[in-house]
C-alpha cells in the first residue's frame, strides 16, 4: 500500500466519531513523515490531577488516543 492510501487509511480512522479534525492538512503532512521516516507522532492528553476522579466523558478521549496508539504512535498521558 503506497504512502497517500495509508494517510488516507489513518485520517479516516481517526475521523471516525470526531466532529471535525483541526487542521487535516497538517495530521496528514505529520503522517506522511511518519510513514516516510519512521518516526511516531507523540500525542498528548492532559488531565487536571486536582479533579477527584475521572468520568465518563474522559473515555472519549481515552479511546481516541489508544487509536493514535494502534496506528503506532506515541500516546503520553499528563
Amino acid at each position: 500500500m503506497d504512502i497517500a492510501k495509508k494517510v488516507r487509511r489513518d485520517i479516516e480512522a481517526l475521523g471516525r466519531n470526531a466532529e471535525t479534525l483541526i487542521p487535516e492538512e497538517d495530521l496528514a503532512r505529520k503522517l506522511e513523515r511518519f510513514y516516510r521516516e519512521g518516526k511516531p507522532l507523540r500525542v498528548k492528553l492532559g488531565i487536571d490531577p486536582s479533579a477527584p476522579h475521572l468520568t465518563l466523558g474522559h473515555a472519549v478521549v481515552l479511546r481516541k488516543l489508544r487509536q493514535f496508539q494502534d496506528l503506532g504512535h506515541t500516546a503520553v498521558l499528563v
